[in-house]
């Protein structure tokens, strides 16, 4: 099972972004070889759409699972509808997160906010 979570730096101490799309790394975390991948998240700069962008690239990676902090409406449609589930994460530990949802211990985000879509104010 791959796990993405949005990560502030590339390596495993450096917290959880609490941004999805505009988080500037992921994690790929591969369960059955404990396989960790960094890859760049080539949404987070974009002028606008960046949660459905970042979305798209998780989904191209063949990642089965999400753990956010929180999410957006659009990412999240677009994760659903490739059958990726999507955790809440707990606090900024990026290994306690892993471990807790390989121990069934993450509730399963389902509150998610409208997104910023450009707007300033």
């Amino acid at each position: 099972m791959k796990i993405a979570v949005p990560v502030n730096e590339n390596h495993i101490e450096s917290g959880i972004c609490p941004s999805f799309g505009r988080s500037p790394y992921y994690l790929i975390y591969t369960t059955d070889t404990k396989d960790e991948q960094y890859l760049t998240n080539p949404a987070a700069n974009s002028q606008g759409g960046a949660g459905i962008k970042a979305a798209q690239f998780l989904v191209d990676q063949k990642v089965n699972v999400v753990l956010v902090p929180r999410c957006g409406d659009n990412a999240a449609e677009v994760l659903h509808a490739a059958g990726i589930n999507i955790f809440k994460s707990q606090g900024e530990s990026i290994q306690e997160n892993i471990d807790a949802f390989e121990h069934n211990k993450l509730a399963v985000l389902d509150q998610f906010h409208g997104g910023f879509h450009g707007h300033h104010g």
